[in-house]
């Protein structure tokens, strides 16, 4: 058996990609499918503040696509939001304030849908997680996954909008997370009383080390394709 590390690259089909948002901008990303059979849900990954150094291989979701193909069976959609730069190459524009973002989440979305991959789960971290709140109920979304969610920017009313929407949001809430804690965040997301908070005991905003990289792909897979948790943690 080997164990599944950090760096641990699983089979799977990686295409880089571009897209063209509604105010003229191009930003870049990767899609990375299962090698040899159609994906069963695919995650549209948010990444992290691009001021401070998130992009589309913020660990987490750069650790998600090199492990969740295989182990299960999901499509991962990353892409630097306008702005962000990583090794895959900058995506134009500048930092928007998560207003101008507006228009990458519609790109991102309109791209799934024309390659018209199923089951769209959009998964935010941090700053990705106010996107996702402001914007992601405008899409047909199969649910919401939000990591480290700060509640900088999504404002009450938008908040407020996911209850009843019919759309499930999960939000994992570290113990000791920088911005918000899990029993501020029980009164923020109070207006969502059908939200799922789950509170990480020892989780810190940035999920480092794999013990908590392991927790947050297994909370992601138990709710986009249950049948596929909990996932292993070696190989054959």
């Amino acid at each position: 058996m080997t164990e599944i590390r950090g760096n641990t690259e699983l089979p799977a089909v990686r295409e880089d990609v571009e897209f063209t948002t509604s105010d003229g901008l191009r930003l870049v990303g990767e899609l990375a499918m299962p090698l040899g059979r159609p994906p069963v849900a695919t995650l549209v990954t948010l990444h992290p503040l691009t001021t401070h150094g998130g992009f589309m291989d913020s660990h987490i979701y750069r650790k998600a696509a090199l492990r969740l193909p295989e182990l299960a069976d999901l499509a991962v959609l990353r892409f630097n939001l306008r702005g962000a730069t990583s090794p895959r190459g900058t995506s134009e524009g500048a930092f928007g304030e998560g207003v101008g973002e507006e228009h990458d989440v519609e790109a991102a979305m309109s791209f799934v849908e024309e390659r018209g991959l199923p089951n769209v789960w959009l998964v935010g971290w941090s700053f990705g997680t106010e996107l996702a709140l402001k914007y992601g109920l405008r899409y047909s979304i199969e649910g919401a996954i939000l990591l480290s969610p700060p509640l900088h920017r999504a404002t009450e009313t938008e908040v407020a909008a996911w209850h009843g929407a019919g759309v499930p949001v999960t939000a994992l809430v570290p113990e000791f997370d920088d911005f918000l804690r899990p029993a501020e965040a029980a009164e923020r997301f109070a207006s969502v009383p059908e939200l799922e908070l789950v509170a990480v005991e020892g989780g810190k905003h940035l999920w480092v080390g794999e013990t908590q990289t392991y927790r947050v792909l297994n909370e992601i897979v138990a709710r986009v394709n249950p049948a596929k948790a909990p996932l292993p943690t070696e190989l054959p």
